[in-house]
Order: structure tokens, then C-alpha cells, then sequence
């Protein structure tokens, strides 16, 4: 009888270590699986973020009912984000007043540089607009293949305002600079050759400003 329940004693220990062994041993089918990925954002830059080095104007003794034609300036999408031109133009005189001057400017938008004739044509463009040998003040044209063309002979009460906006963002497509794409701007003034002796030694003073926002809606310069 000993014997005997020394051996079922046993049977059941080593039935509890069986079952003990089993447990956690076993799973339910499973399957899973994951993806992964990263983006890069884009760069909204104008000119690299640096000054445009060439002057607007660089002419000297200057005169009444002179036409100084200013330097090409170069406004380069240098990034690779869609942008939205907004260009100011603000200018002061140290001594008489701004009514005697007439402003007017010629911009080239292109992606290939385009060759000297289409600059040239763009400047003769120009001079028409002050010669008022042009039926409007403001156009788009083409000018040569891949070139496309925007000039403006400004008002009077632009000019005495003494800030003017070329561009006015969504508003004119001529403004929106797509990437790897350029607008050359060329800025000229006029003195009326009636004034006096009040402008002699006078100083024109300049600054052109560029500041580009995203196309998409809702965005701002700031």
C-alpha cells in the first residue's frame, strides 16, 4: 500500500510538472508588419539670402530732362519652393521734392539667361515708356522665346509717395518666380527739365526691396 501511493504520488508530481512546462509554451497565430519613411522640407530663398551686390543706379551729374537708366538687378529663386514676389521701391531726395522726377522700370522673367539683343530691346521697351510712344502704362508681353516682359512708367502719386509695390504677391502672375527661375529688373528716372537750381548737388537716394512667401493659401510676407 506504501509502495503504491509512493507511485501515485509520483504519477501526480510529474502530471503537475508536465502541465506546469506547457504553460506559455504555446501562441495564437499572429502577423504584423511596419513601414517607415522620412521627409525632407523644402528651402523658400531668395538670392541665397544674401544682398544683391550690383547698385540700382551708379550714374553721376545727373541734370534736368536726363533719362539715367539704372543697373540690371537679378532677383533669383535660389531655392526649391514656388515663391510669391513682393518688390518695393522707396526713394527720397535731400533737398527739393520728388515731383520733378519720373520713375519707370523694365523686367525680364526668364529661366535661360536670356542673350544681350533681348536686353537691349528690353532697355529700347523702356525708353518708350518715358517717350509715352505706348498706349499703356502697365503690359505683360513676350519679348523673345522663353523671356517674358513686364514694364510700368509709374504715376505721379506713386512717385511722390515716395514707396511704391511692383509686385502685388498672388495678385500678379508676373510676380510668382517658379523655381530656377529669374527676373532681371532694370530701374530708370527721369528729372523734369523744369527744374531749377533747387536740385543742383541734390542726392537721389534708392533702395529696392524683394521678399518672397510661399504660393499656398493663407501665407504671408512676414
Amino acid at each position: 500500500m506504501k509502495k503504491l501511493k509512493k507511485t501515485l504520488l509520483g504519477t501526480t508530481f510529474a502530471g503537475i510538472l508536465v502541465a506546469s512546462a506547457g504553460i506559455g509554451t504555446y501562441s495564437w497565430f499572429t502577423s504584423e508588419t511596419e513601414a517607415q519613411g522620412d521627409m525632407q522640407n523644402g528651402v523658400l530663398q531668395i538670392n541665397n539670402d544674401s544682398n544683391i551686390e550690383t547698385p540700382i543706379f551708379s550714374g553721376v551729374k545727373f541734370a534736368p530732362s536726363q533719362l539715367e537708366y539704372g543697373n540690371w538687378v537679378t532677383i533669383e529663386n535660389s531655392g526649391d519652393l514656388d515663391t510669391y514676389l513682393n518688390a518695393t521701391y522707396t526713394h527720397s531726395i535731400d533737398k527739393a521734392s520728388l515731383d520733378a522726377y519720373e520713375v519707370g522700370y523694365m523686367a525680364m522673367k526668364y529661366t535661360t539667361t536670356p542673350d544681350q539683343d533681348t536686353y537691349e530691346k528690353s532697355k529700347i521697351q523702356l525708353e518708350n515708356l518715358f517717350n509715352g510712344e505706348t498706349n499703356e502704362r502697365t503690359f505683360t508681353t513676350a519679348n523673345t522665346e522663353g523671356v517674358e516682359l513686364s514694364g510700368e512708367l509709374l504715376t505721379d502719386e506713386e512717385v511722390d509717395s515716395g514707396e511704391i509695390t511692383f509686385g502685388e504677391g498672388s495678385e500678379d502672375s508676373f510676380w510668382q518666380l517658379d523655381e530656377g527661375q529669374y527676373i532681371d529688373i532694370m530701374i530708370a528716372i527721369k528729372l523734369d527739365e523744369s527744374a531749377g537750381n533747387e536740385y543742383q548737388g541734390a542726392q537721389y537716394d534708392a533702395t529696392f526691396h524683394v521678399i518672397g512667401k510661399q504660393t499656398d493659401d493663407g501665407a504671408t510676407y512676414e
